[in-house]
């Protein structure tokens, strides 16, 4: 069992998270966290629903590696994938309002 995949995703969620909480984009803004929880949750689950759809149609395939942990949440479906999953729609999230905190300083400034 290898968790270099595994690890990889979560230090990267932890520097997400790291960014978060020093300018309050997601999580760190007060007033938006019950917020950020559904619309996190629902992509979340939006993704993992198009994993399985994609599973059951024979669409998608796990192939053996030496950087997984092998530990499966459902037939074809790895640890990893929820995770990375998590990890995809976090980004979303910083990124967009990261991007939104951006333009709403440019135009400020003239």
């Amino acid at each position: 069992m290898n968790l270099v995949y595994l690890g990889v995703l979560l230090a990267g969620i932890a520097c997400m998270a790291l960014l978060d909480a020093r300018f309050h984009l997601v999580f760190g803004a007060s007033g938006r966290r019950v917020r950020a929880i559904v619309v996190l949750a629902a992509g979340l689950a939006f993704f993992l629903a198009w994993d399985v759809a994609g599973i059951g149609l024979g669409i998608f395939h796990r192939a053996e590696n030496a950087v997984s942990t092998g530990i499966l949440l459902a037939p074809e479906l790895p640890l990893e994938e929820l995770v990375f999953l998590g990890f995809l729609c976090y980004l979303t999230l910083v990124l967009y309002t990261g991007a939104l905190r951006l333009i709403a300083a440019r135009e400020v400034r003239p």
